[in-house]
């Protein structure tokens, strides 16, 4: 999944948008297997999945001395209601400066994008996943029936649970991908899970991104 933003400043904006377009795009590989391949993932490449071709915005880069510790770190997320359970994978960047996503053969392993905050933190904690990918249905395959007020939970590396309230989610497309609410700051902890949603392209990539929002109960 990837995304394109508009630049408001100058580079940063810029860069912020271009970023988080590509990851949003790059998180759900279409169908097509004649697609070209997206791009690799520092951990795992994604052997010929679809490349997206979106504008998920560059997210801000985060101050080295708010990395997370060992145990703050989030490896869980479970959405009791769609019954949905994944370990959390660590995403940081392309070589490219594109957000990660998960590999297509991890499908039905979800990420938490590690230059966003930390669940449980102040600010937007991100998580990405697929929808589908050509080995078939994934993860985030039910995101779009969560309903407002469900729960999310996402367990740190102590096992501590962080509950999350839905309190909204949207459709955008792709080309439109709305970087600022995603990944601007917050005052509060909160939660996005982001993935793929809508219709397929010529080139058989999704259109469109689901974000769905929450915060920490």
């Amino acid at each position: 999944m990837h995304a394109r933003t508009p630049s408001r400043r100058p580079r940063t904006a810029a860069l912020l948008t271009a970023l988080l377009t590509c990851a949003a795009l790059t998180a759900c590989a279409g169908p097509a297997p004649s697609a070209a391949a997206p791009p690799a993932a520092a951990s795992a490449p994604a052997p010929s999945a679809p490349t997206p071709t979106t504008t998920h915005g560059q997210p801000p880069a985060r101050d080295a001395k708010d990395a997370p510790d060992a145990t703050a770190a989030p490896t869980q997320v479970t959405i009791p209601s769609l019954k949905i359970s994944s370990p959390l994978m660590r995403l940081g960047l392309n070589a490219d400066g594109t957000v990660e996503v998960p590999p297509a053969e991890k499908g039905m392993t979800a990420g938490w994008y590690t230059g966003g905050a930390v669940p449980g933190r102040p600010g937007p904690a991100v998580l990405i996943g697929h929808n589908d990918t050509r080995f078939g249905r994934a993860v985030f395959h039910d995101l779009k029936d969560i309903r407002k007020g469900a729960e999310v939970v996402v367990r740190d590396g102590a096992g501590t649970p962080l509950r999350f309230t839905v309190t909204s989610k949207e459709t955008v497309s792709k080309k439109a991908f709305p970087t600022e609410r995603v990944y601007g700051a917050t005052k509060g902890s909160t939660l996005r899970l982001v993935t793929c949603d809508g219709a397929f392209d010529a080139e058989g990539h999704p259109v469109d991104n689901l974000i769905v929002y929450a915060e920490l109960s």
